[in-house]
């Protein structure tokens, strides 16, 4: 009668630089797919609501409008803590330019980033193209001197925090060119982002804003301002080079906690998923 046994023996060195070239091809085809063709992001903040919630998970297309130096890894960040490995801003040393390059539609959702320090990936709507005139006049949007169409959806709310809600009303809205979403206003607006100056976009350039009317800050007043009263007219419109890409499709979504508006559940607790997964949104198109 025989016994098997399992003997452990060193591994060939043939074996070892095999796995090794197995993992760098791996990388590889994940850096070129992330860099040519989609890129993962997740909303931090709530000035897409009710069209991306704090949680979601999207993939962004980074070919529906050609390439540019930003599409590129180029920002390197590397670390954990307050160690850092590795951080180089590789994107001022490429040149300026797309592509294959096009341009987005009014309507479309794109990431981008932020003209005030070409790093930053910022997520907004596409309103104004080149030669279009934008502006606010109480609280509605009006685009090439006409007034943007909105239908009254829903009464709703959005919670602030600590127990605080405010009141919100979501409309459907068709601007130029007949792309139709969703967007909010609240109770309680910024004077500031609902009565703006005519804003004419420069050639090169996008009028951009989030579908949370009342609760974002974007080309109305600027991006990344400290007063809202007046825009920072340097930094009011987003060059087509500074465009990532466009959102596609929400392949994941988390719940926020309880009187916390911009803090998830934990994503890695699989366990608790059932409760804390925003199923309906799960697989579901960004419009």
């Amino acid at each position: 009668m025989s016994v098997e046994q399992t003997v452990a023996k060193p591994a060939a060195a043939g074996d070892i630089w095999g796995t090794v070239a197995a993992v760098f091809q791996a990388l590889l085809v994940a850096v070129l797919l992330r860099t040519f063709v989609f890129e993962s992001y997740n909303i931090p903040s709530g000035s897409l609501i009710p069209t991306l919630l704090v949680g979601d998970y999207l993939f962004v297309s980074k070919f529906s409008y050609g390439y540019s130096k930003y599409s590129l890894p180029c920002n390197i960040d590397l670390g954990w803590g307050g160690t850092r490995l590795v951080k180089a801003d590789l994107c001022s040393y490429l040149p300026s330019g797309r592509l294959f390059g096009s341009m987005p539609r009014r309507g479309d959702v794109v990431v981008f980033k932020v003209p005030t320090d070409n790093k930053t990936d910022f997520v907004k709507r596409v309103i104004g193209l080149p030669g279009d005139t934008v502006q606010m006049k109480q609280g509605e949007l009006y685009v090439n001197g006409q007034q943007v169409p909105r239908q009254f959806v829903r009464e709703d709310s959005e919670d602030e925090g600590i127990g605080r809600f405010v009141h919100a009303k979501v409309f459907s809205e068709t601007l130029p060119g007949g792309a139709t979403h969703l967007m909010q206003t609240l109770s309680g607006s910024d004077p500031a982002l609902n009565n703006t100056q005519v804003f004419t976009v420069p050639p090169g350039h996008l009028f951009v804003m989030g579908d949370n009317r009342d609760n974002s800050a974007d080309s109305r007043v600027g991006f990344a301002t400290d007063a809202w009263n007046t825009a920072d007219n340097g930094h009011v419109f987003v060059p087509m080079d500074n465009v990532v890409g466009k959102a596609k499709i929400i392949y994941f979504s988390i719940k926020t906690k309880p009187g916390e508006p911009e803090a998830t559940e934990p994503a890695l607790q699989l366990w608790r998923w059932p409760a804390t997964l925003r199923w309906g949104r799960l697989m579901d198109w960004v419009r």
